[in-house]
């Protein structure tokens, strides 16, 4: 059970390789929810805000200051009504999520995403050997509870469409836990 008291809505981290649709997935979630909820692209956030040490120009990436990040976070969260969207998932505190949802690919097709985004061959390679070994799934199901850790098949536009109207489903069933 989540601490999140907030009647405001739900905490919600959606997951996953890069590649696995988690942006798309959080913002249509945040466009069809009952109840407003805000769409935070954790990685977006952490450049605009300058929420890093360096950037890495070998795997392309910013190393984040986890500290600064969950700092500007925290308040963001305690109002509830949010749903995260970043590639990991475990240096959120147990207490944040009340529904932590993994997206995962098969492989051939998340290369070929991730060839789209021009990513160098080595990044492939390397988010490719996570998806494949379940990486993201198993930092969740280690850093939370088991009931609200879900994973999820995002490989189309029918997985998306599902997978978004399950999510709905359970944003209505948890508006009727926490109404008064």
């Amino acid at each position: 059970m989540s601490s999140n008291t907030s009647s405001k809505g739900p905490v919600i981290v959606i997951t996953g390789t890069p590649g696995t649709g988690k942006s798309t997935h959080a913002q249509l979630l945040a466009d069809e929810s009952p109840i407003p909820l805000k769409h935070i692209n954790v990685g977006e956030m952490v450049k605009e805000r300058g929420l890093y040490e360096v950037y890495d120009e070998e795997w392309q990436s910013y190393t984040v200051d986890e500290d600064k990040l969950l700092d500007e976070l925290e308040l963001l969260v305690a109002e509830g009504g949010v749903i995260l969207d970043w590639h990991t998932c475990e240096i959120f505190p147990e207490r944040w999520p009340d529904l932590v949802v993994v997206l995962r690919c098969d492989h051939a097709l998340l290369w070929e995403r991730l060839e789209k985004r021009n990513y160098a061959l080595k990044k492939i390679q390397e988010n490719n050997e996570a998806e494949i070994m379940q990486v993201v799934l198993e930092e969740a199901r280690s850093s939370y509870p088991e009931e609200i850790v879900v994973e999820l098949k995002s490989e189309g536009m029918e997985d998306l469409e599902g997978n978004v109207a399950r999510l709905v489903d359970w944003i209505r069933a948890w508006q009727g836990d926490h109404t008064s």
